[in-house]
Parts: structure tokens; C-alpha cells; sequence
């Protein structure tokens, strides 16, 4: 795996704020040629710098849908099976676009998005309450939505 140079950082950084701008486009932001750009991003691809390009929905289309934090409580003996079979079923999940291992009095953050009230309580029945290595878990239901993103801005310090 080679090393990332400044100009590397700064096309990671634009294509995570849109990953199909082209070879081009790039080029007027980043002091290199198209064919440059190109090739790096060839190669920060191929390395596995970048481990997806995704397409983030208009809130017109997502906007009706009920998403929620669910934090999640394990029992204090569940087996370490036990909690990771519990993370691959969440993982499985279409339903589930984010689960965080956390500190504190709750284990695991999840986030969910789901059509309506009646898809949640189905969810919730059947990831927690019938898991046996769930203790408790506690849901907040989320109103408005100010500010998604997956951006992590790097700098050139950041990386080796």
C-alpha cells in the first residue's frame, strides 16, 4: 500500500462530497492533469482508500420515514457470541444504517430508519426484545433531521 501525499488527501476529500465528480473537475481544485487525477484515484480505489461510493436520497423521498436511535443495554454475562451474533443480525438488517459499539451505561447505538410505527415495532420485537443478550434497550424517535453527512475531512497530518 503506498503512502498518501497531500494531493491524494485533497481528492479524498472532494470526492467524499461528491464521488462521481470527474477526473477534470478535479483537476481544477487539485494542481495536477485530468489523466493525474485520474490515476490516483484509480489507485485510492484499488488500495482501498475508498470503500464505497453511495447515493445519498433527497429528503423528498426519505423525508415521511420514522429513523430512530436505539440504545441498547447487554446483560452483563451475555457471552461475547452472544453480542456479536446480536451485531450480525443488526448488520443484516436493511433497516439498520448504523450500529456503534459505545461507552457508558448503554453497549451498542443503533440507528434505524423504518416506513412507520408498525415497521419499528416489528423491528424492535425481533432484533431486541426476543434477543437473549439484550437487557434492556431504550429508543428516541427522531424529529428533524439537521445535518447528515459521512464526511471526515482529512489533513495531512492525519495519515502515514
Amino acid at each position: 500500500m503506498s503512502k498518501l501525499d497531500a494531493f491524494d488527501i485533497q481528492l479524498l476529500n472532494l470526492l467524499q462530497g461528491d464521488s462521481l465528480a470527474t477526473a477534470e473537475a478535479l483537476a481544477r481544485s487539485v494542481p495536477l492533469s485530468a489523466s493525474a487525477v485520474t490515476r490516483r484515484v484509480r489507485r485510492l480505489r484499488s488500495e482501498g482508500f475508498i470503500a464505497a461510493d453511495v447515493a445519498m436520497l433527497a429528503p423528498k423521498l426519505t423525508a415521511r420515514r420514522l429513523r430512530a436511535l436505539v440504545r441498547v443495554q447487554v446483560h452483563e454475562h451475555a457471552e461475547e457470541r452472544g453480542i456479536a451474533a446480536l451485531r450480525a443480525s443488526l448488520a443484516a438488517e436493511d433497516s439498520v444504517q448504523m450500529i456503534l459499539d459505545v461507552a457508558g451505561a448503554d453497549d451498542l447505538a443503533v440507528l434505524v430508519c423504518v416506513r412507520d410505527m408498525a415497521d419499528y415495532n416489528a423491528l424492535a420485537e425481533r432484533l431486541f426484545q426476543n434477543d437473549p443478550a439484550v437487557r434492556r434497550y431504550e429508543t428516541s424517535f427522531i424529529k428533524r433531521v439537521h445535518k447528515q453527512s459521512a464526511l471526515v475531512m482529512l489533513k495531512p497530518g492525519d495519515v502515514e
